[in-house]
Protein backbone atom coordinates (compact mmCIF):
# COMPACT_ATOMS: atom_id res chain seq x y z
CA UNK A 1 0.00 0.00 0.00
CA UNK A 2 1.21 3.19 -0.40
CA UNK A 3 2.72 4.63 2.63
CA UNK A 4 3.77 5.03 5.11
CA UNK A 5 1.70 2.99 7.88
CA UNK A 6 -1.79 4.73 8.64
CA UNK A 7 -1.95 6.19 5.32
CA UNK A 8 -5.80 5.99 3.89
CA UNK A 9 -4.12 3.42 1.84
CA UNK A 10 -3.30 1.24 5.13
CA UNK A 11 -6.44 1.61 6.98
CA UNK A 12 -8.33 0.72 2.77
CA UNK A 13 -5.90 -2.25 2.88
CA UNK A 14 -6.63 -3.36 6.28
CA UNK A 15 -10.74 -3.19 5.95
CA UNK A 16 -10.73 -5.23 3.07
CA UNK A 17 -7.92 -7.86 4.18
CA UNK A 18 -8.42 -7.62 8.07
CA UNK A 19 -5.53 -6.67 10.72
CA UNK A 20 -3.82 -9.93 11.03
CA UNK A 21 -2.43 -9.82 7.18
CA UNK A 22 1.44 -8.51 6.76
CA UNK A 23 1.12 -4.73 5.36
CA UNK A 24 4.15 -3.39 3.72
CA UNK A 25 4.49 0.28 3.31
CA UNK A 26 5.62 1.39 -0.30
CA UNK A 27 7.10 5.11 -0.71
CA UNK A 28 4.67 5.37 -4.36
CA UNK A 29 1.75 3.80 -5.58
CA UNK A 30 4.39 2.72 -8.99
CA UNK A 31 6.31 0.87 -5.83
CA UNK A 32 3.05 -0.70 -5.27
CA UNK A 33 2.22 -1.88 -8.73
CA UNK A 34 6.03 -3.15 -8.83
CA UNK A 35 6.70 -5.18 -5.92
CA UNK A 36 3.27 -7.04 -7.12
CA UNK A 37 4.40 -7.46 -10.69
CA UNK A 38 7.43 -9.23 -9.51
CA UNK A 39 5.67 -11.08 -6.83
CA UNK A 40 7.69 -10.26 -4.06
CA UNK A 41 4.23 -9.24 -2.51
CA UNK A 42 1.01 -10.85 -2.92
CA UNK A 43 -1.76 -8.03 -3.51
CA UNK A 44 -1.40 -4.39 -3.86
CA UNK A 45 -3.91 -1.78 -2.74
CA UNK A 46 -4.04 1.72 -4.75
CA UNK A 47 -5.92 4.76 -5.12
CA UNK A 48 -7.70 5.26 -8.04
CA UNK A 49 -10.11 8.19 -7.33
CA UNK A 50 -11.45 10.34 -4.73
CA UNK A 51 -15.28 12.08 -4.62
CA UNK A 52 -14.02 14.96 -4.44
CA UNK A 53 -10.61 15.58 -5.84
CA UNK A 54 -11.27 13.23 -8.97
CA UNK A 55 -8.99 10.29 -10.59
CA UNK A 56 -5.72 9.38 -9.48
CA UNK A 57 -3.59 9.90 -12.89
CA UNK A 58 -0.41 7.54 -11.62
CA UNK A 59 -3.00 4.31 -11.09
CA UNK A 60 -4.70 5.34 -14.48
CA UNK A 61 -0.92 5.08 -16.10
CA UNK A 62 -0.05 2.20 -14.28
CA UNK A 63 -3.61 0.04 -14.73
CA UNK A 64 -2.59 0.65 -19.01
CA UNK A 65 0.62 -1.23 -18.36
CA UNK A 66 0.00 -3.74 -15.77
CA UNK A 67 0.02 -7.58 -16.34
CA UNK A 68 -1.77 -7.08 -12.99
CA UNK A 69 -5.54 -7.60 -12.53
CA UNK A 70 -7.92 -5.47 -10.84
CA UNK A 71 -9.28 -7.84 -8.26
CA UNK A 72 -11.79 -6.06 -5.79
CA UNK A 73 -12.54 -2.50 -4.88
CA UNK A 74 -12.59 -0.75 -1.68
CA UNK A 75 -14.41 2.43 -0.81
CA UNK A 76 -13.49 4.32 2.26
CA UNK A 77 -15.23 7.31 4.11
CA UNK A 78 -12.04 10.02 4.59
CA UNK A 79 -12.53 11.54 7.79
CA UNK A 80 -10.00 14.02 8.67
CA UNK A 81 -8.73 14.66 12.19
CA UNK A 82 -6.14 17.79 12.76
CA UNK A 83 -3.75 16.06 14.65
CA UNK A 84 -0.02 17.29 16.92
CA UNK A 85 1.95 16.31 20.00
CA UNK A 86 0.20 19.88 21.27
CA UNK A 87 -2.98 19.41 23.63
CA UNK A 88 -5.10 22.14 21.79
CA UNK A 89 -5.20 24.35 18.58
CA UNK A 90 -3.58 27.63 20.74
CA UNK A 91 -0.49 27.36 20.18
CA UNK A 92 -0.67 25.54 16.50
CA UNK A 93 1.59 27.58 13.91
CA UNK A 94 2.04 25.23 10.89
CA UNK A 95 -0.50 22.33 9.31
CA UNK A 96 1.05 19.83 7.42
CA UNK A 97 -0.71 17.30 4.94
CA UNK A 98 -0.92 15.91 2.03
CA UNK A 99 -2.51 18.58 -0.87
CA UNK A 100 -5.86 16.89 -1.82
CA UNK A 101 -6.50 16.66 2.50
CA UNK A 102 -5.18 20.52 3.21
CA UNK A 103 -7.97 21.09 -0.22
CA UNK A 104 -10.39 19.41 1.67
CA UNK A 105 -10.47 21.22 4.92
CA UNK A 106 -9.30 24.45 3.49
CA UNK A 107 -12.52 25.68 4.71
CA UNK A 108 -12.43 24.73 8.40
CA UNK A 109 -8.77 25.70 8.36
CA UNK A 110 -9.97 29.43 7.15
CA UNK A 111 -12.62 29.44 9.83
CA UNK A 112 -10.32 28.27 12.94
CA UNK A 113 -6.82 28.50 12.07
CA UNK A 114 -7.04 31.02 9.82
CA UNK A 115 -3.08 32.55 10.18
CA UNK A 116 -1.94 28.72 10.45
CA UNK A 117 1.03 28.01 7.54
CA UNK A 118 0.34 25.62 5.43
CA UNK A 119 2.78 22.93 3.97
CA UNK A 120 2.58 20.38 1.36
CA UNK A 121 3.78 15.99 2.11
CA UNK A 122 3.91 13.07 0.52
CA UNK A 123 1.27 11.78 2.45
CA UNK A 124 -0.75 12.23 5.54
CA UNK A 125 1.22 9.71 7.24
CA UNK A 126 4.14 11.45 6.39
CA UNK A 127 2.65 14.59 8.22
CA UNK A 128 2.07 13.17 11.44
CA UNK A 129 5.85 11.52 11.52
CA UNK A 130 6.99 15.20 10.22
CA UNK A 131 4.86 16.78 13.58
CA UNK A 132 5.78 14.24 16.07
CA UNK A 133 7.47 16.53 19.39
CA UNK A 134 6.47 19.59 17.83
CA UNK A 135 4.14 21.60 20.03
CA UNK A 136 3.49 24.40 17.38
CA UNK A 137 2.86 22.09 14.82
CA UNK A 138 0.24 20.00 13.50
CA UNK A 139 -0.71 17.26 10.96
CA UNK A 140 -3.96 16.70 8.90
CA UNK A 141 -4.71 13.10 9.03
CA UNK A 142 -6.28 10.05 10.39
CA UNK A 143 -7.70 8.99 13.53
CA UNK A 144 -5.01 5.86 13.00
CA UNK A 145 -1.95 8.06 12.43
CA UNK A 146 -2.80 9.77 15.71
CA UNK A 147 -2.79 6.56 17.31
CA UNK A 148 0.20 5.12 15.47
CA UNK A 149 2.63 7.83 15.91
CA UNK A 150 1.58 8.76 19.46
CA UNK A 151 -0.38 12.53 18.49
CA UNK A 152 -3.05 13.82 20.22
CA UNK A 153 -6.53 14.46 17.97
CA UNK A 154 -7.27 18.09 18.69
CA UNK A 155 -10.46 18.15 16.19
CA UNK A 156 -12.49 15.13 14.49
CA UNK A 157 -14.01 15.43 11.26
CA UNK A 158 -12.86 18.64 9.90
CA UNK A 159 -13.17 17.91 6.28
CA UNK A 160 -15.17 20.46 4.11
CA UNK A 161 -17.65 18.28 2.90
CA UNK A 162 -19.28 14.71 4.83
CA UNK A 163 -19.32 12.56 1.75
CA UNK A 164 -15.52 12.64 1.31
CA UNK A 165 -15.14 9.04 -0.25
CA UNK A 166 -11.83 7.37 -1.94
CA UNK A 167 -11.91 4.29 -4.11
CA UNK A 168 -9.24 1.80 -3.74
CA UNK A 169 -8.33 -1.14 -6.10
CA UNK A 170 -7.20 -4.47 -5.03
CA UNK A 171 -4.51 -5.70 -7.67
CA UNK A 172 -2.94 -8.86 -7.78
CA UNK A 173 -2.59 -12.07 -10.23
CA UNK A 174 -5.64 -14.38 -11.58
CA UNK A 175 -9.17 -13.50 -11.74
CA UNK A 176 -11.96 -13.15 -9.40
CA UNK A 177 -15.34 -15.56 -10.00
CA UNK A 178 -18.68 -14.53 -10.95
CA UNK A 179 -20.84 -13.28 -7.83
CA UNK A 180 -23.79 -12.28 -9.83
CA UNK A 181 -23.15 -8.37 -8.09
CA UNK A 182 -19.98 -7.06 -10.58
CA UNK A 183 -18.09 -4.87 -12.15
CA UNK A 184 -15.94 -4.88 -14.99
CA UNK A 185 -13.14 -2.53 -15.81
CA UNK A 186 -11.38 -2.32 -19.19
CA UNK A 187 -9.47 0.43 -21.65
CA UNK A 188 -10.25 1.12 -24.96
CA UNK A 189 -9.30 3.55 -27.84
CA UNK A 190 -11.35 4.26 -30.56
CA UNK A 191 -10.06 5.23 -34.53
CA UNK A 192 -9.68 8.79 -35.12
CA UNK A 193 -12.80 9.24 -37.18
CA UNK A 194 -16.12 11.52 -36.31
CA UNK A 195 -18.58 8.75 -34.59
CA UNK A 196 -16.11 6.23 -33.60
CA UNK A 197 -17.12 6.57 -29.75
CA UNK A 198 -20.94 6.91 -30.48
CA UNK A 199 -20.53 3.76 -32.36
CA UNK A 200 -18.26 1.99 -29.57
CA UNK A 201 -20.84 2.99 -26.95
CA UNK A 202 -23.75 1.49 -28.83
CA UNK A 203 -21.98 -1.66 -27.90
CA UNK A 204 -23.04 -1.19 -24.39
CA UNK A 205 -26.55 0.41 -24.83
CA UNK A 206 -27.56 -1.94 -27.75
CA UNK A 207 -27.42 -5.00 -25.33
CA UNK A 208 -28.61 -2.87 -22.62
CA UNK A 209 -25.24 -2.97 -20.33
CA UNK A 210 -24.95 -0.37 -17.95
CA UNK A 211 -21.72 2.05 -17.15
CA UNK A 212 -21.15 2.95 -14.09
CA UNK A 213 -18.32 5.37 -14.95
CA UNK A 214 -16.52 6.75 -18.34
CA UNK A 215 -13.37 9.08 -18.18
CA UNK A 216 -11.19 10.15 -21.17
CA UNK A 217 -7.00 9.81 -20.13
CA UNK A 218 -4.25 11.14 -22.36
CA UNK A 219 -1.97 8.98 -24.19
CA UNK A 220 1.62 10.17 -22.90
CA UNK A 221 3.35 11.32 -25.72
CA UNK A 222 0.62 11.20 -28.18
CA UNK A 223 -0.80 15.11 -28.11
CA UNK A 224 -4.68 15.07 -27.97
CA UNK A 225 -5.44 11.64 -28.26
CA UNK A 226 -6.89 9.75 -25.38
CA UNK A 227 -7.90 6.11 -24.09
CA UNK A 228 -11.00 5.30 -22.41
CA UNK A 229 -11.75 4.46 -19.06
CA UNK A 230 -14.80 2.18 -18.71
CA UNK A 231 -16.38 0.76 -15.39
CA UNK A 232 -19.45 -1.50 -16.46
CA UNK A 233 -21.54 -3.62 -14.58
CA UNK A 234 -21.47 -7.48 -15.24
CA UNK A 235 -18.78 -9.75 -15.25
CA UNK A 236 -16.32 -10.80 -18.08
CA UNK A 237 -17.60 -14.31 -17.81
CA UNK A 238 -21.39 -13.18 -18.12
CA UNK A 239 -22.73 -13.76 -21.65
CA UNK A 240 -24.50 -10.77 -22.53
CA UNK A 241 -20.89 -9.23 -21.50
CA UNK A 242 -19.31 -11.31 -23.88
CA UNK A 243 -20.82 -10.33 -26.69
CA UNK A 244 -20.75 -6.71 -26.05
CA UNK A 245 -16.95 -7.24 -25.65
CA UNK A 246 -16.93 -9.29 -28.27
CA UNK A 247 -18.20 -6.73 -30.41
CA UNK A 248 -16.43 -3.58 -29.33
CA UNK A 249 -13.40 -4.84 -30.22
CA UNK A 250 -14.46 -4.37 -33.59
CA UNK A 251 -14.76 -1.41 -33.12
CA UNK A 252 -11.79 0.42 -31.25
CA UNK A 253 -7.92 -0.18 -31.72
CA UNK A 254 -7.51 -0.74 -28.17
CA UNK A 255 -9.37 -3.23 -25.55
CA UNK A 256 -7.46 -3.58 -22.24
CA UNK A 257 -9.67 -5.98 -19.78
CA UNK A 258 -8.07 -4.52 -16.63
CA UNK A 259 -10.38 -7.29 -14.37
CA UNK A 260 -13.97 -8.25 -13.30
CA UNK A 261 -14.55 -8.28 -9.42
CA UNK A 262 -17.17 -8.10 -7.27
Amino acid sequence: FLGPEASFSHLAAQRHFGESSRFFPQTGIGRVFDEVEKEAIDWGVVPVENSLEGSVNVTLDRLITTPLKIRAEIYLRISQCLISSAENIAPIKKIHSHPHALAQCQVWLKTNLPNCTLAEADSTAAAAQMVRGKKDEAAIGSALAAHIYGLNILAEGIEDNASNMTRFLVIGRGKSEPTGNDKTSLIFATPDSPGSLHRALACFADRNVNLAKIESHPVKDRLWEYLFFVDMIGHVDDKRTTACLAELKDKTTLLKILGSYP
